[in-house]
């Protein structure tokens, strides 16, 4: 199982066990290089394999007793635990996946950070569990069934939600969660919860607080004894990140395509904040190599196509620098997107509604009057753009369908009837598609080459303040403009133009390749169809090809 994961960590390995218990780690060393940082570590009665950085570990350690063998974070958390047990996880600013198995109550605890930035999955076996970072170390333990109402699910979102996994019997711990085991039983709670109470401030003094708030959190981010940069794009979130650091090493990504590419104006900003800059240009897209690549990155099926896009800058940073920091979590926080001054669910009217019912579900047209059509949490799904109910009832063959099926489930478990529109919104983005979504395509895509991103913006005391400001003072609906307090603050402090560039992201240009390569499309889908998975064919029009090719190199490598 460590095997599996050791490009996870290729600086060492540890193993620990007992009668009837036996725990890994592969380390990624970032924090005191010596053997002093070894995992598994023991104190006491706890023995820790731990993932990820506390990054107020100094001051923690501050208030123990010792004794002391290591300068890094592992050794306090191992003293917490020993000390506090999990009332210790409401101490910790930082990003982490953990388990300590405790020798003298013969208990298991796993946790996973407040906002799912590092992953964690478990099976059940008949007599224990098993517990990893990836899927890939837990399917040493056999293969299990697929999970029919997964692949309805990642057709809906684009991925597969907590806790399911494409495997029955195969779980991922929620973001925020633990999970305590202790003679075959199992109990998940959830132990961070925060306040949306919003807290009345003038913009100005919003701005001040979120600005000193930032100068504290962002270069906590950079504790390492290793080299770390910066992941700079055209956009105001890593711009923001690079700004508050001090003269950091940043690295941008370009494309050849010039209308897509983001590397004209990360140059002009990395100039004007007087950063070490790097870039590389992708000649090409090579959709052939994401392809392949996908299922061994996720082991289930993925549906970002920018995932390619962050495996590229991943690589290219990794040849300098071990930990990387990234803009992550700034769209969810500071209200972003464009869903947020769109009106979502405005434009349902009973002739779009009764269009939805009657054009076929898969055409242009239909598309887009099913998008339309929906008011409320359908509408948000809707506006995140994975297919429609209709659509994956129209594809799915009919031993993979099931009827009535709630593909809402997820975000129903979320929604927010006593928050305001915006406030539901960013609720929604934060507890829903950043874990399962943003944060999974970043951590696997950059530990495939033992690359630590972190990402400042979603310190859990950020993401506190942010949810208490009040997000009308964030988004100008009527100008259709997000992140207003942000703009504020570092308009003066970036290029003229900066913060009016274009989102563009780094998506593949998906429907452009397809045109070019009709047949590639044509294939998986026949290829799926004679599986059993499709019942009929698509088109290189269809809105989300993509998530059919990535289907298909799935079952293909694992199926």
């Amino acid at each position: 199982m460590a095997q599996r994961l050791r490009h996870r960590g290729p600086d060492g390995a540890g193993e620990w066990s007992q009668p009837g218990v036996a725990l890994a780690h592969r380390r990624l060393a970032i924090l005191d290089l010596s053997e002093g940082g070894h995992q598994p570590m023991l104190f006491d009665s706890q023995v820790l394999t731990y993932n990820g950085e506390i990054y107020n570990h100094e001051r923690l350690r501050a208030d123990l007793p010792g004794p002391w063998q290591s300068t890094g974070d592992t050794e306090v958390l191992v003293h917490l635990l020993a000390k506090h047990g999990s009332a210790c996880l409401d101490r910790l600013v930082g990003m982490f996946a953990f388990a300590a198995w405790d020798t003298r109550e013969q208990r298991l605890l796993l946790a996973r950070d407040r906002l799912g930035i590092k992953p964690l999955y478990y099976r059940l076996l008949p007599d224990g569990i098993a517990f990893a970072s990836e899927l890939k170390a837990l399917l040493v333990l056999g293969q299990p069934e697929i999970d029919q109402s997964a692949v309805r699910d990642f057709l809906f979102h684009g991925y597969i939600p907590a806790p399911k996994t494409i495997y029955r019997g195969i779980a991922k711990l929620p973001a925020g969660h633990t999970l305590t085991w202790a003679a075959g039983r199992i109990s998940i709670e959830r132990y961070w919860d925060p306040s949306t109470a919003i807290v009345a401030r003038s913009a100005g003094d919003t701005v001040r607080e979120l600005d000193a708030l930032l100068r504290e959190v962002v270069p906590a981010h950079t504790l390492s004894d290793v080299p770390v940069g910066v992941f700079l794009s055209g956009g105001i979130d890593s711009a923001l990140t690079a700004y508050y650091l001090d003269a950091p090493r940043t690295y941008t990504l370009g494309f050849d395509a010039g209308a897509r590419s983001e590397s004209d104006a990360a140059r002009r900003a990395a100039a004007h904040l007087r950063t070490e800059h790097m870039e590389m240009t992708a000649p090409q897209a090579d959709f052939a190599g994401a392809l392949e690549q996908m299922p061994g990155l996720f082991d289930e099926p993925f549906g970002d196509s920018a995932a390619w896009s962050n495996y590229l800058i991943a690589q290219f940073a990794r040849r300098e620098v071990t930990v990387a920091l990234s803009g992550e979590g700034g769209d969810e926080i500071f209200c972003g997107y464009p869903r947020y001054w769109s009106r979502i669910g405005a434009r349902s009217t009973v002739f779009n509604r009764s269009l939805a019912r009657y054009l076929p579900p898969l055409s242009r047209l239909g598309q887009s009057m099913q998008r339309h059509a929906y008011v409320g949490l359908p509408a948000y799904a809707a506006a995140l753009g994975g297919l429609t109910a209709q659509q994956i009832d129209s594809l799915l063959a009919k031993r993979w369908q099931e009827p009535e099926y709630d593909y809402l489930w997820f975000y129903r478990q979320y929604w927010r009837e006593d928050l305001g529109p915006l406030a539901q919104l960013r609720w929604l983005d934060l507890k829903t598609n950043l874990a399962e979504g943003l944060l999974t395509k970043v951590d696997r895509t950059s530990m495939a080459h033992s690359l630590e991103v972190r990402p400042p913006l979603l310190d859990h005391r950020l993401v506190e303040f942010m949810l208490s400001v009040d997000p009308a003072l964030l988004v100008d609906q009527r100008r259709r403009r997000g992140k207003l307090l942000v703009r504020q603050l570092m308009e003066p402090r970036l290029p003229a133009g900066h913060l009016d560039q274009p989102k563009s992201g780094f998506g593949l240009p998906v429907h452009r390749w397809l045109r070019r390569h009709p047949q590639l499309l044509r294939e998986a889908v026949r290829r799926l169809m004679d599986r059993g998975v499709l019942q009929r064919p698509v088109d290189s029009e269809f809105r989300r090809a993509w998530y059919l090719l990535v289907l298909d190199r799935w079952f293909t490598a694992f199926g």
